[in-house]
């Protein structure tokens, strides 16, 4: 276990962003939908990552969902933002204007379709690292970035002083026990199907997407894997297995958890952003029968489940295009 202390939390949530049917950010459903994570048992939440469709939010509108986090946490909960680009100069400009906007931590993806090498990403890293005195979580995605973060590079990151964690979702497991044992390095399962082995080797703790539906049952495995209860944590880790296949199999893990979420009435609109797409019938169908097969998760009735294809059906083009500076 490392020695270094977890700034960040546990049981962080991947938090997606609402949107109005126009695909708007719903301001009022983006705090709505955080206070009901942080009662949930969620003590961190991640705005503006990959499931906060970061590719398609404004810069303005990512500093805001920071700024509405801090705001609606009120040191409940600890708020990152999602500050990756595959432009070093951009991102490190993210970092600091999230620092300045409250944020708690920085989760900073590998480059993207740049491809660059094992040095490009160290320097991009330690760039970011750099710029603000946030605690910085590298998240390792290689089937979504097209590059590792390779053993070397990570010994090497491990060093800067800023660089805390890992957000893991690259499942080599036999790669993260080799990292655990020679760096202090904390780490946070990035695979939700995976959470408990994660655990179960070292990891400190999640940032799921399955959790913008559950977070109690993750708030449940990770307290009795700390407890020494592997009992209690292997039935929560069942219970969720038909709602993390929903969530992650059939579609984008964003698409889907929207879909769920405005199903169960807790957001306004299942709208996703283009190029993101609502799910088609057979995708919906599909998750729908997923969802059949949920039993006793804590916190969660779908019972008055009701999902609406017609409302999630295409994507939105925001009034203000693209990631501007």
């Amino acid at each position: 276990m490392s020695n270094v202390t977890n700034p960040f939390g546990q049981v962080l949530v991947a938090m997606v962003t609402p949107f109005t049917a126009d695909g708007e950010v719903d301001w009022p459903g983006v705090e709505k939908l955080i206070d009901e994570l942080i009662a949930g048992g969620a003590d961190g939440i991640v705005v503006t990552g990959t499931t906060g469709e970061t590719s398609t939010l404004t810069d303005p509108e990512k500093i805001r969902l920071v700024e509405v986090g801090k705001d609606v946490g009120a040191g409940r909960a600890k708020i990152i933002t999602g500050g990756g680009s595959n432009e070093t100069a951009h991102a490190m400009q993210l970092a600091r204007q999230s620092e300045k906007a409250g944020a708690d931590g920085n989760l900073v993806v590998t480059p993207y379709y740049n491809k660059p090498t094992q040095a490009g990403i160290l320097t991009h890293f330690r760039m970011i690292a750099d710029a603000t005195d946030l605690p910085v979580i590298l998240y390792d995605i290689p089937g979504r970035t097209g590059v590792p973060i390779k053993y070397d590079t990570m010994l090497r990151l491990a060093k800067h002083p800023n660089i805390l964690a890992v957000k893991d979702a690259k499942g080599d497991f036999s790669e993260v026990s080799r990292v655990l044992n020679q760096t202090d390095l904390l780490y946070f399962s990035g695979d939700d199907a995976n959470v408990l082995p994660h655990l179960a080797i070292g990891a400190v703790g999640l940032i799921g997407v399955t959790a913008n539906v559950a977070p109690a049952p993750y708030r449940v495995i990770v307290d009795a894997v700390n407890a020494g209860d592997l009992a209690t944590a292997t039935a929560a880790h069942k219970s969720l297995e038909p709602l993390v296949r929903a969530i992650m199999t059939h579609v984008p893990g964003t698409v889907a958890a929207k879909y769920i979420l405005h199903g169960l009435g807790r957001i306004g609109s299942p709208r996703v952003r283009l190029p993101l797409v609502g799910p088609e019938e057979w995708e919906a169908a599909q998750i729908e029968s997923e969802i059949d097969l949920v039993r006793d998760i804590p916190g969660l009735d779908f019972k008055n489940f009701r999902p609406d294809r017609n409302a999630a059906a295409g994507g939105a083009l925001p009034k203000v295009a693209g990631t501007t500076r």
